[in-house]
């Protein structure tokens, strides 16, 4: 299993309406490195939700329930969807100022790559975030 972790902001689209919907398509994404990422998911892979911009923190994980296909969205073939169900929410949301405070984390993708809205999670960053969440 892989590790991933994608950005919305939830002003448009929140970890509450995912919840409700029950399942999305991970569509808009205009970033060859980020659709390479949504190239790379498999079924059954986790991805942390991040609500960028406002609230900037990992607040639930999705599970991928559709591995790539062309985004309905364009006619572009370039881009991708995924399909994400939620998984779970995280009892604690961690904030972006705690995983730059901890040097553990320095060089994941969301400290480096702070623009890039689909990013990889080595195993050993996605155990220290969950600790952090204090979920299991």
């Amino acid at each position: 299993m892989s590790y991933w972790l994608i950005k919305s902001e939830p002003v448009k689209y929140s970890w509450e309406q995912f919840e409700k919907d029950g399942q999305t398509f991970w569509d808009g994404v205009r970033n060859y490195a980020a659709r390479n990422n949504l190239r790379a998911m498999k079924k059954g892979d986790l991805a942390f939700w991040y609500h960028s911009n406002e609230g900037m923190e990992i607040v639930g994980i999705a599970k991928v329930v559709k591995e790539s296909y062309q985004d309905p969205t364009t006619e572009d073939p370039a881009w991708l969807v995924v399909d994400f169900k939620p998984y779970k929410k995280l009892k604690k949301p961690v904030g972006l100022a705690q995983i730059k405070a901890d040097k553990r984390l320095a060089n994941m993708d969301l400290v480096r790559l702070g623009r890039l809205s689909v990013q990889t999670v080595k195993t050993e960053e996605w155990d220290i975030v969950m600790e952090m969440a204090a979920t299991k």
